[in-house]
């Protein structure tokens, strides 16, 4: 059985914690409890993910009179499978698609797509045409001892 809940967020700083807590609900709404390793690696990877929306999506356009246009807004989408794990899907207008990149010991930014790609069974990016992409992110149930 799938149990997904979609929702959109406008492209603020601030909505990456929203976004977690939204996650985070919905996995807990369905049975993963606080310590479960599903629950924590989705909430990390739709926090990485949200915050490459919010950094490097499209930015604001001006029109004529100089005023930005109405943030933008990105979609976030969790769906919770009947094995207990989860697909985290984060969609915005961009086409541009993230990159793993080579990270100096000594940077503060660039590292996450190395959890992503450290933490999820599979990632990748589904093309949404011109109506931009969706990255998303499978993490697998830990059912083992």
């Amino acid at each position: 059985m799938l149990r997904r809940n979609a929702f959109r967020l406008p492209r603020h700083p601030a909505s990456v914690g929203l976004a977690r807590r939204r996650v985070r609900d919905h996995l807990a709404d369905w049975g993963h409890g606080p310590r479960d390793p599903a629950l924590q690696d989705a909430v990390l990877l739709v926090s990485e993910l949200a915050t490459n929306v919010v950094r490097h999506g499209p930015s604001p356009r001006f029109g004529s009179g100089e005023h930005p246009q109405p943030e933008r807004e990105f979609e976030v989408a969790v769906t919770a499978l009947a094995d207990g794990s989860c697909l985290i899907e984060v969609s915005d207008e961009s086409q541009q698609e993230p990159r793993l990149r080579a990270v100096g010991e000594w940077e503060e930014a660039g590292r996450g797509l190395h959890l992503v790609e450290n933490l999820a069974a599979a990632w990748g990016v589904w093309s949404r045409g011109r109506h931009g992409k969706t990255v998303w992110a499978l993490i697998i149930a830990n059912l083992g001892p």
